[in-house]
């Protein structure tokens, strides 16, 4: 799936505009980035940093904590499990950046 960066809470890995090729159901790790459904919106989805795995979820967190309108596990705690739809790959627009190792 493909996806479009919005906002600056990934900031300076990710920047608003930026492309981002993510693999559905993909394992994720600790550092992974991933995109995931907002728990009190889920059809929006929000990219962030898998920062740790718990109680059956992920602990998700934005890269830049002081951007406007950041949010993320710090505001709604853990995520379950199934709200993460997918593992980043890498981004191609504005150019490739390989962003996982795998």
């Amino acid at each position: 799936m493909r996806v479009r960066v919005s906002g600056e809470s990934m900031l300076p890995a990710l920047r608003p505009g930026d492309l981002l090729w993510v693999r559905r159901g993909a394992p994720v790790r600790p550092g992974d980035l991933v995109v995931a459904r907002l728990p009190s919106d889920p059809s929006v989805l929000i990219v962030k940093r898998a920062a740790w795995r718990e109680g059956g979820g992920w602990w998700v967190e934005s890269d830049n904590q002081r951007a406007s309108g950041r949010r993320d596990s710090w505001d709604f705690g853990a995520l379950p499990a199934s709200s993460i739809v997918g593992r980043v790959v890498l981004r191609y627009w504005p150019g490739p950046l390989r962003i996982g190792g795998r």
